[in-house]
C-alpha cells in the first residue's frame, strides 16, 4: 500500500506541476513599431561575416554606425528614398563600397543582412532579425 501511495502523489504532483500545453518560443521580433512618418533599419552580419572587420554604415552620406562581431545597427529614418552605404573595414584589398537605394515606408521595418558575394559585401533583405548587441556610432 506504500508504494501504491507513493506512485499517487507523484502523479499528482506531475499533474499539478506540468503545464497544460507547451507553447513554441516566438521568433524575436525588432522592436519598438515604428510611427509616424518614419520606418526603422536594422542591418546586421551574417554569422560567418568575419570577426576581425566591422561594417561601417552610411545613410544618404552620414555616418551611422561601426557594426562589429555579434552586434547590429537599428535606426529610425523618415519615410522617402534613401541611400544605405557600406563597406568592410580593414579595407585591405581596396573594395568599393556597397550601395543601395531603398525607399522606406512609414511604419515600416527593413531587415538586412550584411554577407559576401564572392568577394563583395552585399546587403541582402531579410525577414529574419538575430537579436544582438546594439552598435555604437
Amino acid at each position: 500500500m506504500k508504494g501504491n501511495s507513493i506512485f499517487v502523489l507523484v502523479v499528482t504532483l506531475a499533474i499539478l506541476g506540468l503545464p497544460t500545453q507547451v507553447q513554441a518560443r516566438p521568433r524575436p521580433t525588432p522592436v519598438p513599431i515604428p510611427t509616424g512618418k518614419v520606418g526603422r533599419v536594422i542591418v546586421q552580419r551574417a554569422p560567418n561575416f568575419g570577426s576581425d572587420l566591422f561594417i561601417r554604415l552610411s545613410i544618404d552620406g552620414k555616418h551611422v554606425a561601426n557594426i562589429p562581431r555579434n552586434q547590429h545597427y537599428g535606426g529610425v529614418v523618415a519615410a522617402g528614398r534613401h541611400t544605405l552605404m557600406a563597406i568592410a573595414l580593414p579595407n585591405t584589398e581596396s573594395r568599393r563600397p556597397t550601395s543601395m537605394r531603398l525607399t522606406v515606408k512609414a511604419g515600416q521595418v527593413y531587415i538586412f543582412t550584411a554577407t559576401w558575394s564572392s568577394d563583395r559585401l552585399v546587403l541582402v533583405p531579410s525577414t529574419y532579425y538575430m537579436p544582438t548587441a546594439r552598435a555604437n556610432r
